[in-house]
């Protein structure tokens, strides 16, 4: 489970601004946000099965994932977190990725995809749930949009209280300010207020969903610790300035790492890593 919002070309200084929790068992092994081999893939990994959840390119390409919530899914299936990859390592459009994509959507449990070409200013959002209707894929336009673990924009109490807090912290600053997009990540995505109970999908135990109605979320189980273990601010400036910070849990500690870049291969500069 993961619950992302972003803004995009809705700034004059940023196109792209991005703050996502990610919601794992703790003990699952992972990779925080670095460089991947070869320099080109920027992102955090899962050493399980190999894929990400969020992860971008120095040519301006972002690609993230959440799973939909549901009350079975096939262990045989293909894995979720293999799609960003995918996508960030073809020379497709998203519009191309999608329409290619949709052949086999079948093969992976309940996903929603986002993918996103700077060069070109195209964003897309894939989705192969419900099961009972064909797979979505839609051009996502400007503007603030949070995507959870139904469909994009869905209005469960989580993802609207997120979008509306982001949208008031926002404009809260000048049009030609710096957005302090880590301060952001402090103030929006360590909200633990839960939804009632009479306020959720229904689809799992209430006491799940309970559970997981939160913002960032903990929760113990007899499998172990589950709940949020990282929280990324992604920003990228129309200089083609970005950052990429990530507070995330490791052996119990919380550690802070951040990768400033720029996006365009063609300037060569130092990555800047705190």
């Amino acid at each position: 489970m993961c619950i992302a919002v972003f803004a995009w070309q809705v700034h004059p200084l940023y196109p792209f601004l991005l703050l996502l929790n990610r919601d794992e068992y703790h003990h699952r092994p992972t990779k925080a946000v670095g460089w991947w081999e070869g320099g080109e893939i920027l992102g955090g990994r899962d050493e399980v099965a190999g894929g990400t959840w969020l992860a971008c390119t120095r040519g301006g390409r972002v690609s993230f994932i959440t799973n939909v919530l549901e009350l079975h899914t096939l262990p045989e299936a293909k894995s979720r977190g293999d799609l960003p990859l995918r996508f960030l390592e073809s020379n497709k459009s998203p519009e191309e990725f999608a329409k290619e994509l949709v052949k086999e959507v079948h093969e992976y449990n309940g996903f929603n995809l986002i993918t996103l070409d700077l060069s070109s200013n195209t964003m897309f959002y894939i989705s192969n749930r419900p099961k009972s209707e064909p797979p979505t894929v839609q051009q996502v336009q400007p503007g603030i949009h949070v995507l959870s673990n139904a469909k994009l924009d869905s209005p469960w109490p989580k993802a609207q209280r997120l979008k509306f807090n982001f949208k008031k912290l926002l404009s809260a600053y000048d049009k030609d300010e710096d957005i302090p997009m880590k301060d952001m990540m402090d103030k929006l995505m360590r909200d633990t207020m839960k939804a009632e109970k009479s306020e959720l999908p229904n689809i799992c135990s209430i006491d799940w969903e309970h559970n997981l109605s939160s913002i960032f979320v903990e929760v113990d189980t007899p499998l172990g610790r589950y709940g949020t273990r990282s929280m990324i601010a992604l920003s990228i400036k129309d200089t083609e300035e970005a950052s990429f910070h990530e507070t995330y849990i490791e052996r119990g500690f919380w550690w802070e790492k951040t990768v400033d870049y720029y996006v365009t291969p063609q300037v060569k500069t130092k990555d800047i890593v705190f």
